[in-house]
């Protein structure tokens, strides 16, 4: 960007196997904070002093920067607490519990961001949910922004076109029925997505599955060694489905990504109780009609009245939901609009949330704490 210099710093690879188990990942977490500080007194010492600083603090970058710069205002971007029950870790039966080294080893993830937040001026949450996985007594302390969504960009195209891997175009009068995923882990219900496959496109025998995405490491547990998530669960439904109308296309440029979104029927976005993704927004700001778990993230920004809920469990329940879907794509026109309506009412990029995070950031400190302390006033700043 233009004014803007981009000052980079490297942590060599060094083993950690000398360390206790629990406090492996703050060692790493410190090693990445002492390349930090370096490249920060380069800075200080330079004569840049920031009046402002923001900082992910999960992993280590936070821990030197109230040392190096005592007078900057500093904020931290709470995306998650981690729990050792509920949310990525204890909310799937079908995946094993961690144990109580486990459990500790969860806790301990938190080491850093718990300094980080001690020391910050104010945090800042995406969603309410994810404000809530932290320890109620720095809620006062975090402000919910989302990051925001480009809805003049992403928005419903009725002449759109999408080509599959095979050459064939898709166009809204096809039934389409889309899923997008990091690495079509379990936590994003991927595994549910591919059970409810065979019943849905032996109901449909037009249908047409686009899944999007899959290259990234995964969240949550990791596949079996030498499988990816991918193979575990396409292998699970092999014999049940023609896999000739189901396309994984890999990752995609944003404008072919924005495509699919155009073109579906419905759209399937399943989560653990996790951060929430920015696709779930995307495909509401594009006018999906989007098929959701009922999980307190999702639930956040979808009812009964923008898109349909299933139980995150239950691949019977999607599929119903898929198969309504499918046979009746105007009934749930209105359920488009109203998807797209909430995304431009709380989530728009250059109305809504942008003004309020320059806003924020402008504030005072002490003055943003205590409208922050006052739940009235919070509640109304946090829509």
């Amino acid at each position: 960007m233009p004014g803007v210099q981009l000052r980079k710093y490297t942590v060599a690879d060094q083993s950690v196997a000398a360390t206790h188990p629990f406090a492996r990942r703050f060692d790493v977490e410190c090693r990445r904070a002492e390349e930090v500080l370096y490249a920060a007194s380069n800075l200080s010492s330079s004569g840049f002093v920031p009046d402002l600083i923001l900082a992910h603090p999960g992993w280590g970058e936070a821990l030197p920067l109230r040392s190096v710069f005592p007078k900057a205002r500093i904020v931290t971007y709470c995306e998650m607490f981690y729990r050792t029950q509920g949310q990525d870790v204890g909310f799937d039966p079908e995946f094993p519990q961690v144990g109580l080294d486990g459990d500790v080893n969860i806790q301990l993830k938190n080491a850093a961001t718990l300094l980080a937040l001690t020391d910050c001026d104010a945090g800042l949450s995406p969603t309410q949910w994810q404000k809530s996985t932290f320890p109620a007594e720095y809620h006062g302390k975090i402000e919910v922004i989302h990051d925001g969504v480009n809805v003049n960009a992403i928005k419903p195209a009725s002449d759109a076109q999408y080509r599959l891997p095979t050459g064939r175009v898709l166009t809204r009068a096809d039934q389409v029925l889309t899923f997008v995923g990091r690495s079509f882990e379990p936590l994003r219900g991927f595994h549910v997505f591919m059970r409810a496959l065979p019943r849905i496109l032996a109901k449909h025998k037009k249908a047409q599955v686009v899944i999007v995405g899959g290259a990234a490491k995964p969240y949550g547990f990791s596949p079996p060694q030498g499988r990816t998530w991918r193979s575990v669960f396409s292998d699970e439904i092999a014999d049940q489905v023609d896999e000739r109308r189901i396309h994984f296309t890999g990752p995609l440029a944003h404008a072919d990504y924005l495509r699919v979104l155009q073109v579906s029927t419905a759209h399937v976005y399943l989560t653990y109780p996790f951060v929430l993704s920015w696709s779930l927004l995307e495909a509401m700001s594009a006018g999906c009609l989007v098929i959701g778990s009922d999980t307190p993230p999702v639930r956040e920004v979808m009812d009964s009245t923008n898109g349909i809920l299933v139980p995150f469990h239950d691949a019977n329940r999607l599929a119903n939901a898929a198969i309504e879907a499918l046979a009746h794509p105007r009934r749930f026109d209105r359920h488009r609009a109203r998807a797209r309506e909430m995304v431009i009412e709380r989530f728009d990029l250059k109305r809504v949330c942008l003004p309020k995070l320059l806003n924020f950031l402008e504030f005072d400190s002490g003055e943003k704490h205590m409208a922050a302390d006052d739940p009235v006033s919070f509640q109304n700043e946090a829509v």
